[in-house]
């Protein structure tokens, strides 16, 4: 990309990530000058893909399906126009366990399974209900504060999802189904964050995920998680907005309680004539960017000891053949999670929040080349898999740290596949192994590795997150906005946050 320097313009964003971009081409298409500046020599943070194989394969570094690729934010753009396309899998996930159960989760009603004929018909039932109020769930993830999603949810609909997202993953699965396949389903789903199955008023990740994996979808971009920052770029600079790469900001300038720019490291200055959205972590912006005196003294504590979520270890694969799941619906699914059930899952969050890693990893596992033949070259394919850990390792315990163990742990991951899928470590042709420094190496958002941009506990929601009341993109000072998944509605790459935060600049201006 060609250097660009500004001077001048309406609207800067600090950081190059999918929320700043979707941010930025929101605010250029609205007739404002916008200019993004990048410290990397790349866009796209997390949602990016490399060929960490060294083999020609296409990994992604983060995001590797989105669940909300219907959001507010994608129907807002034109994405399509700019190469973006998504494919799917006929199963959009699938939950196996050594003792041959599976549960298989589909867009095509008849293509579910929960394992038993009861617990299938009972979730065909609450896909229907589900149906229904999805509309209004989507306009929840818009800006806080708005009453149309409330009224169109309804009292008696709302409090019946209330009544269900107010109870524990375990709470809610008994409540649903009878099962022990089916009962792991949701609590499974949970785990792509830090909720554990007995977490008290934990439910609602659960439940949106896999609601979301029968109705949106789990799409995967055509050409690796790249192909949507490539997308967005090419829509800013349509719309008369520049990116700059390789400008680390230093400082946001404020005068008289309102910001009116940033400064670079190598000096420069950048002038903003009506606001400045900071795409970084929250305790960045506020600790690091900011000077003190601008920021209250309660989201300085807050901020300084802001709830984050697990640390996650991230293995790439390329593979000679299609992993051989031992049950047929796994082999046509875009995401398998790897969980023998509640017992399992309970035991895994004991370990990790006890500091230890644990020694049969729960995996979310992303088969992008099984509908992206993009990924991997002469039709061999390419696996995606992560788990949670605790984002330092105690030296007493792991001696040596990550660099001791790292391998090993990759092992145990490995392992774990085999077990469901034997035949499937004669496959593996290349791995790339990525720690949780590694992983907070690649984007400085990812704090501690946490991919949840905090933890996605209640305490950390809604009007909590950040910090109270600078919950609406808002900050301490005129005209400063942050747009980052530190923002409601949080982690993913649906691209709401920025969007989120453009929408209140430009309320404002």
């Amino acid at each position: 990309m060609a250097e660009v320097y500004v001077s001048d313009v309406d609207v800067v964003v600090i950081g190059a990530g999918h929320n700043g971009l979707f941010a930025a081409c929101r605010l250029a298409r609205a007739g404002m000058s916008v200019h993004v500046v990048e410290a990397n020599d790349r866009p796209g943070g997390a949602v990016w893909s490399l060929d960490t194989t060294g083999d020609g394969s296409l990994h992604d570094v983060g995001a590797g399906f989105i669940a909300f690729h219907d959001s507010a934010a994608f129907r807002g753009l034109p994405l399509e126009d700019h190469g973006l396309s998504f494919a799917q899998g006929e199963v959009q996930s699938t939950n196996p366990a050594l003792d041959g159960t599976v549960t298989a989760l589909s867009q095509d009603p008849d293509l579910i399974d929960l394992g038993s004929p009861s617990d299938t018909e009972a979730f065909r039932a609450l896909r229907r209900w589900h149906q229904g109020l999805e509309p209004a769930m989507m306009d929840f993830l818009g800006p806080i504060g708005r009453l149309k999603p409330v009224w169109d949810l309804g009292p008696l609909r709302g409090l019946k999802l209330a009544s269900l997202f107010a109870r524990s993953p375990v709470g809610l699965a008994r409540h649903l189904f009878h099962g022990a396949a089916a009962r792991r389903l949701m609590p499974s789903m949970g785990l792509h964050v830090d909720l554990g199955p007995d977490d008290a008023m934990a439910a609602a990740v659960g439940y949106v995920l896999t609601m979301r994996s029968t109705t949106g979808g789990f799409a995967v971009p055509v050409g690796g998680a790249k192909a949507i920052i490539e997308a967005l770029v090419s829509c800013l600079q349509a719309a008369g907005g520049t990116l700059e790469l390789g400008a680390r900001v230093s400082q946001v300038e404020v005068h008289q309680g309102r910001a009116t720019g940033v400064v670079l490291a190598d000096g420069r200055r950048i002038r903003a004539k009506r606001a400045v959205v900071s795409n970084t972590s929250a305790p960045a912006l506020y600790l690091d960017l900011l000077d003190g005196s601008w920021v209250p003294r309660g989201v300085k504590r807050r901020m300084r000891s802001f709830p984050l979520g697990w640390g996650t270890f991230k293995v790439d694969l390329s593979l000679e053949g299609p992993v051989p799941w031992a049950d047929e619906p796994s082999r046509r699914s875009a995401v398998v999670h790897a969980a023998e059930g509640l017992d399992d899952l309970r035991r895994f969050t004991r370990q990790v929040r006890g500091g230890d890693l644990p020694d049969q990893p729960y995996l979310v596992i992303g088969q992008q080349s099984l509908v992206d033949s993009t990924r991997a070259p002469d039709g061999r394919h390419t696996l995606y898999a992560y788990t949670h850990v605790p984002a330092r390792l105690d030296p007493v315990r792991y001696p040596g740290g990550w660099a001791a163990c790292r391998e090993h742990f990759a092992d145990r991951i490995e392992a774990r596949i085999e077990g469901l899928a034997p035949g499937f470590r004669a496959l593996v042709r290349g791995r790339a192994v990525h720690d949780p420094g590694d992983l907070e190496r690649m984007s400085s958002n990812l704090l501690g590795s946490d991919l949840g941009a905090g933890t996605a506990h209640v305490h950390n929601q809604l009007v909590l997150r950040p910090a109270f009341p600078w919950f609406r993109h808002r900050t301490p000072v005129r005209g400063l906005y942050l747009s980052s998944a530190f923002t409601h509605p949080g982690t993913g790459a649906h691209g709401l946050c920025g969007w989120n935060a453009a929408e209140m600049v430009l309320a404002d201006a």
